[in-house]
Parts: C-alpha cells; structure tokens; sequence
C-alpha cells in the first residue's frame, strides 16, 4: 500500500487511479497523516440476509406506550410533552 501527499495526489491523480484500478490501494496523507484511502471501485455488496433475527427477536405488548416522565424530561430538558 504506497502513501503520497496531498500535492503528489492532486498532481499525478490519473497515474494513482490507473494504479488503483490495478488493484492497488492508495494512501492519500497531509503532513505525513494519513487522510484517505483510494481503494478499487467493486460493484459486489454483502448480500443481507433478511430475517436473520426472526427468532431471537421479541417485542413486547407495550411497545408504543408512552414514555414514563423521568424519560420525557431528559429528551426535553426539564419539559415534558
């Protein structure tokens, strides 16, 4: 993994992003920090699994009642809606 600065970058940006393309990652660094990192673009997400949770997942009866007092005070500051 190569690091350039800042004025390295902006100068040679299409030689980095052929670099990139290539399979390489690029650190970008401003004052020798590292800021950013230049990766390959990849179409690929991680599939969700819908429902992963379905059976460890319980809600309980009184999942829209309302908030109790000393909870509304600490959203509002003191004031309770």
């Amino acid at each position: 993994m190569a690091t350039v600065n800042t004025h390295e970058a902006k100068t040679h940006l299409s030689r980095l992003l052929k670099r990139v393309a290539a399979g390489e990652e690029i650190i970008i660094a401003r004052a020798g920090q590292p800021v950013a990192r230049i990766v390959p673009w990849s179409e690929e997400g991680r599939a969700r699994e819908l429902g992963f949770v379905r059976e460890g997942l319980r809600i309980a009866e009184d999942f829209d009642a309302p908030l109790p007092a000393a909870v509304l005070r600490s959203f509002f500051g003191g004031e309770s809606a």
